[in-house]
């Protein structure tokens, strides 16, 4: 990992030439005015195709707010998404009702090119706790109807319904659980990395047999590119439902920018100013692609994704970012031995500032549940049979010491229902926390749900040689399954409550989901037990 002198230098320098690359319109794309942009509002340059292609969103509610979200596409993989350079005037309304009669906020926001013709709304003045309705209209068109809750009052204790996902790599299969997610109402959507992939892909879409432009056979790296890939994903239409039924509480993980990267450091090979570069690249069309607030918004190749949010007194939820702020993983990120370098106390997966972030959260936590949102697996997960250790380096496995502090922290703080929740692994796992993993005897500290992917990986198995591993090695594990799917909570005030939804199948349309497994944690019992 670069010093912190020097990164925050490359950093800034970095900001000066990403500006300048892209030229004065860059710079004055903050202020949302273009020179030679028309300011009318006129419909786009789009004919008679339809505009709200990739449907609409909801994110990162508060007891009075919420963050809606739609993108003009008529043609969502041409260039510019199929629109010309004008900025197109947006109607949005909000309902306490699906037919719209009880209208209780409406505006009028602009769609505009240098943001893709994405359109963020921050909605103020609602009530807590209550469903809402949403939609868009530009020129004469009007949008699929959104669903969205905002949070409990902070003194409300309701029961709290969240689903967990990640890792929904477009070529691997189709987002078959997010039919459930839907279904399944829940209250909030935990995305917690790998949105899209910034491999290629090729020209029938992997398994999905479809065609896509020949261009999108190369590894992503400018911002078109990344818009684009965000747009192919958004198109699924399943997933355009799971937005659609809930609000969203999204972080990013590496394939987002490029697998496996690391603070200021390219697994690619890249220099450390042609990485920052594409950083910013990626987190722009993220941004642009998330129901995320303005305050969200890339600065060049920096993000502000750690962020609090509170469920009333049922869950205080500090969500993290393990990628931008990381020393860089040992060897390639795959599974080794522990040695010098992952257990050297100077290294941090989250950055000094945000390892003590989270802890003070949860210090002052007045609610029921602690719920830390995260990307990479948190507890010690060993595959190598016998006393030596082989553990995954691109995780919380990578950064020992790290993690000792902040379970240390949680330990000493006296934190009381602390649940970890994770994505990343392509496998379902659910772990006890404990400082010291090497000695089964000592307290457990929390509990770690990890959710399988929504489609890498293809159709996985039930149990294969890691999973085995997994359960014979670590005592801590309490449970795994390969297959693909999603992770649903229930938050009670005694009781959380998981359930490990799996599909039989993604590589075919048609997949069923199923309850694989369903485990609990009592309040101020602390550990993984059976339902």
């Amino acid at each position: 990992m670069l010093p912190a002198a020097r990164g925050l230098a490359a950093v800034k320098a970095t900001r000066r030439n990403f500006l300048t690359a892209t030229g004065a319109a860059a710079a004055l794309a903050l202020t949302g005015t273009l020179p030679g942009v028309d300011k009318t509002g006129r419909p786009p340059a789009s004919g008679h195709r339809p505009l709200f292609t990739l449907g609409v969103a909801s994110g990162d509610p508060l007891p009075d707010a919420v963050v809606i979200w739609t993108r003009l596409a008529p043609g969502p993989l041409e260039p510019f998404g199929g629109l010309d350079d004008r900025p197109v005037k947006v109607e949005w309304e909000v309902a306490e009702d699906e037919a719209f009669r009880r209208v209780v906020r409406r505006g009028t926001a602009h769609a505009r090119p240098e943001y893709a013709h994405t359109v963020h709304v921050d909605v103020r003045g609602l009530r807590p706790w209550r469903h809402y309705h949403y939609r868009f209209r530009a020129a004469g068109q009007i949008s699929p109807v959104g669903r969205t809750r905002t949070a409990p009052a902070p003194w409300d204790q309701p029961a709290v319904t969240m689903a967990v996902a990640s890792c929904q790599a477009f070529y691997d299969g189709y987002y078959t659980a997010y039919q459930d997610v839907a279904r399944r109402d829940h209250d909030v959507v935990l995305f917690l990395g790998d949105y899209i992939y910034e491999v290629g892909v090729g020209p029938t879409a992997g398994i999905r047999n479809q065609a896509v432009p020949v261009d999108f056979a190369g590894e992503i790296f400018s911002l078109d590119e990344y818009r684009a890939r965000y747009a192919l994903h958004k198109t699924d239409p399943d997933l355009q439902a799971a937005h659609a039924a809930s609000a969203w509480v999204v972080t990013l993980d590496d394939h987002e920018v490029e697998g496996n990267w690391a603070g200021y450091l390219s697994e690619d090979g890249l220099s450390e100013a042609e990485f920052l570069v594409r950083r910013a690249n990626g987190f722009r069309a993220y941004w642009e692609h998330m129901p995320l607030r303005l305050t969200q918004s890339a600065d060049g190749p920096s993000i502000r994704l750690h962020r609090h949010l509170r469920y009333g007194r049922t869950a205080d939820l500090s969500v993290l970012d393990t990628r931008q702020f990381r020393s860089d993983q040992p060897g390639d990120g795959g599974w080794l031995p522990p040695d010098e370098v992952s257990l050297d106390p100077a290294r941090t997966i989250t950055g000094a500032d945000q390892e003590r972030w989270p802890l003070d959260n949860l210090g002052r936590s007045a609610s029921r549940w602690n719920v830390v949102a995260q990307q990479v697996a948190m507890a010690q997960l060993d595959r190598k049979s016998g006393p030596a250790l082989e553990v995954p380096m691109d995780t919380w496995n990578g950064y020992a010491a790290s993690r000792e502090r902040v379970l240390s922290g949680v330990r000493d703080r006296g934190v009381r229902n602390l649940v970890v929740l994770t994505g990343d692994l392509h496998r379902s796992v659910a772990s006890d926390l404990r400082v010291n993993f090497a000695d089964p005897g000592s307290p457990v500290v929390g509990s770690e749900f990890v959710t399988t992917s929504i489609s890498s990986g293809k159709d996985g198995v039930d149990l294969d040689a890691t999973g085995r591993a997994l359960l014979a090695e670590n005592p801590h594990v309490k449970y795994q399954n390969g297959r693909r799917g999603y992770l649903s909570c229930r938050l009670d005030p005694d009781r959380w409550t998981s359930e490990f939804r799996i599909v039989d199948r993604v590589t075919t349309p048609g997949g069923t989901p199923s309850t694989h497994a369903t485990l609990v944690v009592e309040h101020d019992r602390p550990g993984i037990h059976p339902a």
